[in-house]
């Protein structure tokens, strides 16, 4: 029969490998102070099949990206890319992006850059959808969370640098 210290390791163990819903909150002091810029331009975020063509003139805009896997083709355009003419009638789209562009480049070997810059949005319930390039990050956030979201990047030591201009 186990001893109770046993038993108590067993569950230990079992406790380790069960499933759980629970989400952990790390509170912890923003590593790094950064500067960024708000794009002027509105975004949206496209989802097509994962065999589908890119629509025609999407990437000559000023702002584009693309990310194709077995399950999707995700793309990130400018809104006013979503004519009926451009937009497949089967896309996903979600619309009133905006871009906070860090001032980049950042090494690669670099830590926490964009983790410093998303947990005061986490922190203010601001949703995300992040971009990165080789130099730098893009986060989009919605339009009507820039307020929010400019409040509680000044509050953890970031400085947007610039102006917007349409």
């Amino acid at each position: 029969m186990p001893t109770s210290s046993a038993r108590q390791q067993e569950k230990s163990q079992a406790a380790k490998h069960e499933k759980t819903d629970a989400v952990v909150i790390f509170q912890f002091a923003v590593p790094h102070s950064l500067q960024f810029r708000v794009l002027p331009q509105s975004l949206a975020v496209w989802r097509l099949a994962p065999n589908a063509e890119l629509p025609a003139g999407l990437m000559d805009a000023a702002f584009s990206a693309v990310v194709r896997t077995s399950e999707e083709l995700s793309l990130v355009v400018l809104e006013e890319a979503c004519s009926a003419r451009r937009l497949p009638s089967f896309a996903l789209v979600e619309r009133g992006w905006i871009g906070l562009q860090l001032r980049g480049p950042f090494p690669f070997s670099l830590t926490g850059v964009l983790a410093s810059f998303l947990q005061p949005l986490a922190d203010a319930k601001i949703s995300i959808f992040a971009i990165s390039t080789f130099d730098t990050d893009y986060v989009l956030i919605k339009r009507e969370n820039l307020p929010q979201a400019l409040m509680a990047l000044k509050a953890a030591g970031h400085e947007k640098i610039g102006e917007e201009t349409a």
